[in-house]
């Protein structure tokens, strides 16, 4: 009998519709998936709100594996937010969420937690290019 390993739930909080767009570009690349959620930061609903919302989350994704909260960028308010979970619940929060990001954490979900922190934060790093100064380069 062989044991699956437990994925890491997947959070992503961002302001406005940020999060839930990535998460359907994901979606458009990977087809579904499970237990993934996004939650928008945004000025018409109350800070409680939307601790609130992160908390729910946060207890409903973690099958014992943790969750991994991505984040826009670290000092704004979804960061922040996210930030008050640490001492709540097995989490890990990575900001300057990007496309490449997110897929590798999905791809690398089974990762522990740690761990998929550290992969998320490269993956997003070395989804930044500066492609006419690289191409350019090459081209020499």
């Amino acid at each position: 009998m062989t044991m699956e390993a437990q994925e890491v739930g997947i959070i992503i909080v961002a302001h406005a519709d940020y999060g839930s767009a990535i998460l359907r570009m994901a979606e458009f690349i990977l087809g579904p998936v499970a237990d993934c959620s996004s939650i928008s930061v945004d000025v018409a609903l109350e800070v409680s709100e939307t601790v609130g919302r992160l908390n729910d989350a946060a207890q409903r994704l973690d099958k014992g594996a943790g969750v991994i909260i991505l984040t826009d960028m670290f000092g704004g308010t979804p960061t922040n937010l996210a930030l008050s979970l640490l001492s709540s619940h097995n989490v890990e929060v990575v900001t300057g969420v990007n496309l490449p990001m997110v897929l590798k954490v999905i791809a690398s979900r089974t990762l522990p937690l740690a761990e998929l922190a550290r992969t998320a934060g490269e993956a997003g790093k070395n989804g930044i290019v500066v492609a006419g100064s690289m191409l350019r380069q090459k081209s020499k």
